[in-house]
């Protein structure tokens, strides 16, 4: 099994930058398409960005498109998200996730952090 732990979440205003961590435990890290997803208040949690296992193959929502960029480093068991140019809107708590198949639903990965908590004051 295979745990995850976000870090680097916190208040930043319109137009700033933070750099969002998952650290992961387990054998097979390198196995698993890794994503980030996030939930806003009263909304359901939604697709942000995935990287393929091997990290060459990115993708995003529409909305983060440009903005945000997602990576891994295998041999640390990490993978971060550089989100940039921050919105009200982007406010919501983040999610890491794992699970084998490089998609876009929440249904699709079967491992998931705690999260971690992005607020942009408008």
């Amino acid at each position: 099994q295979v745990q995850r732990v976000e870090s680097g979440g916190g208040l930043v205003q319109s137009g700033g930058s933070l750099r969002l961590s998952c650290a992961a435990s387990g054998r097979r890290f390198s196995s698993y398409v890794m994503a980030w997803f996030r939930q806003a208040p009263g909304k359901e949690r939604e697709f942000v960005a995935r990287v393929s296992e091997t990290g060459i193959i990115a993708g995003y929502a529409d909305s983060v498109t440009g903005r945000f960029t997602i990576s891994r480093d295998n041999a640390k068991k990490t993978v971060h998200l550089q989100v940039n140019s921050l919105k009200p809107e982007d406010t919501a708590v983040y999610y890491c996730a794992a699970g084998r198949i490089y998609g876009t639903s929440e249904r699709e990965y079967d491992y998931w952090g705690p999260g971690t908590q992005v607020t942009v004051p408008s």
